[in-house]
């Protein structure tokens, strides 16, 4: 039907604003992060216990919003969340002290945990209906928005205040959301073709014979965000430390592997109709693993840089594929525990790399990137019925 095929491209692109508005707030708050830390006179130590806040809040978030959609649906959940996002990234450059900064990001992490699992609820059921893997496409929009936000913060850092610039972020949340929300609140959900295997229903929603998968994929999600968190805090300093690499050239690093990650998001969708899921979660994994036992272990600067780049092109469609299908097996709370499982890898990956690093070395630590990789690998493999289904 003419109608019902207009809604759903509709929906496809709202949500992709939603997605980018997403990224695009975040990273307009982590580039202010070292203006914030001066501001509050925090320590290194108090600003990364408050920085903790942001991870607490969407970790405790993520599995009440998983409920919070189920009971009144993925859309209304995605604009609350997209207005207490908006409305939160402007409270961090009001705060005077860590105690206070670790507060006030308790209250932006939970929402920015809430609308991840709303809009990839959405996402997971559009997938469906649609019957076509796009998943990658709305992470590819996610990256989008985190390099148009990082750009915009580095832009305006001179001339603006973190009060000025966080200030610009909520209103252009907020127009944003009410323009894409307006429409997101008119378009009916969509209707599966099939309703998700959910055999033996818990209270909770997720089948106990699904609930065993949907942490198999949330594992996958957690292998993946771990190298993400990963390359994001050692990457430079790995080759500004081991390959003698300039400090402005060391930062090229994580841009290459963003770059990757975000260039393979955008042919995701092409990827998986191509290959398939397993294909590509088996591909994805071992393709990182060995981009990145070249960028840790690589002699020269150019090696590491083309390691980075493939190690971005091999995760890039892990966390979207493991993801959507956490949320075919077991709707929004299987969407929550793959995005929780997922979360708590990311922020696992920095620490762990750090007291590796103390323990060997700082390349050494960054091989249990290639080893998780590889795990997600294995997992993909191993899980090929369900991955398919």
């Amino acid at each position: 039907m003419p109608g019902a095929r207009t809604d759903l491209t509709r929906l496809r692109a709202v949500l992709t604003v939603f997605f980018a508005l997403d990224g695009f707030v975040f990273a307009g708050w982590v580039v202010r992060i070292p203006a914030i830390k001066e501001q509050t006179g925090a320590s290194a130590s108090a600003l990364g216990l408050a920085l903790l806040g942001v991870s607490a809040g969407a970790v405790v978030t993520m599995m009440l919003t998983g409920r919070l959609c189920r009971r009144f649906g993925s859309h209304p959940v995605t604009v609350v969340c997209g207005v207490l996002l908006s409305l939160s990234v402007a409270l961090p450059p009001l705060t005077h002290s860590a105690l206070a900064l670790g507060a006030v990001l308790l209250v932006f992490g939970s929402a920015y945990g809430g609308i991840n699992v709303a809009f990839n609820s959405a996402a997971v059921d559009l997938v469906r209906t649609l019957r076509r893997p796009i998943m990658p496409s709305f992470h590819a929009a996610f990256s989008l928005g985190g390099m148009a936000g990082a750009g915009l913060g580095a832009l305006v850092a001179g001339a603006l205040s973190p009060t000025e610039h966080l200030l610009g972020l909520t209103a252009i949340g907020l127009l944003v959301t009410l323009l894409a929300g307006r429409a997101l609140l008119r378009i009916p959900p969509p209707v599966p073709p099939e309703p998700a295997p959910r055999a033996t229903s818990t209270p909770s929603g997720a089948g106990t014979t699904a609930r065993p998968l949907v942490i198999t994929f949330g594992l996958i999600a957690l292998c993946t965000a771990y190298g993400e968190g990963a390359m994001a805090d050692w990457s430079a300093l790995h080759l500004e430390q081991d390959l003698d690499a300039a400090a402005g050239v060391a930062a090229v690093g994580y841009s290459c592997f963003a770059l990757a990650m975000t260039i393979g998001r955008l042919t995701g969708t092409r990827l998986l109709e191509r290959l398939g899921r397993t294909r590509t979660l088996v591909a994805g994994g071992a393709t990182a693993a060995a981009g990145m036992l070249l960028g840790a272990l690589a002699p020269a600067l150019w090696l590491a840089l083309v390691g980075f780049v493939i190690t971005g092109l091999g995760l890039a469609n892990l966390f979207p594929v493991a993801v959507e299908r956490a949320g075919t097996l077991a709707g929004p709370e299987g969407v929550a525990i793959a995005s929780t499982l997922g979360y708590g890898g990311m922020l696992l990956g920095p620490p762990a790399i750090g007291f590796m690093a103390d323990w060997f070395s700082l390349p050494a630590a960054l091989t249990s990137v290639a080893v998780l990789a590889a795990t997600a690998a294995a997992i993909g493999a191993v899980t090929r019925r369900a991955a398919e289904r």
